[in-house]
């Protein structure tokens, strides 16, 4: 019976993720399953994936052959690498120390990749928001000085309006006075 390593999809439509599984190769791609080992969440940045490393290890010893996506979420999570490792020991390059100690190397520098994109993505997200943050205050600025402009031709309107009718009020008081006078 040929195994495979590969994923089971699950989720609703454009919201899919997957369970990383060991089956038969001839069963159906969400059918009947061996055994689930991980699961795998491509929509979150970086993407997610959960796996039992011993229980991968173990299938692909077994002779389980992984599909394409799940060589490479293998490869990334270093199953693989941890493999390749344990056949050299197998065939005597070097010992079980050295394969350990080559398979913490690597995973210390994975590790260190994976944070340093969490720690860009994090501050690309900051610097896009103060980008954001400076374009929203000018505009805010422009328009403050757009209505002080209007705000000061109006109240210069409003004085200049006043000033006629101060200068209108002593005339209709005289108009007043001489009509006063006429009908007396």
């Amino acid at each position: 019976m040929p195994v495979k390593i590969r994923l089971a999809r699950h989720g609703r439509k454009r919201t899919a993720y997957y369970h990383i599984v060991v089956a038969d190769s001839r069963s159906p791609r969400d059918g009947r399953i061996i055994e689930r080992i991980g699961s795998y969440n491509p929509l979150t940045n970086p993407a997610t994936i959960e796996l039992d490393f011993d229980k991968a290890l173990s299938w692909l010893n077994s002779g389980a052959q992984p599909t394409d996506t799940a060589r490479t979420i293998l490869s990334g999570k270093g199953v693989m690498m941890k493999k390749h490792l344990l056949e050299g020991v197998k065939k005597g390059a070097f010992d079980e120390a050295e394969a350990e100690r080559r398979f913490s190397a690597w995973k210390q520098e994975k590790d260190a990749k994976i944070v340093a994109k969490i720690e860009k993505l994090v501050s690309d997200a900051s610097s896009e928001m103060d980008k954001r943050l400076k374009a929203e205050t000018k505009v805010k600025e422009a328009r403050a000085a757009e209505i002080a402009k209007k705000n000061a031709e109006l109240a210069q309107a409003a004085s200049a309006a006043a000033e006629e009718a101060k200068e209108e009020q002593p005339e209709e008081a005289a108009t007043e006075e001489g009509s006063t006078e006429a009908e007396a």
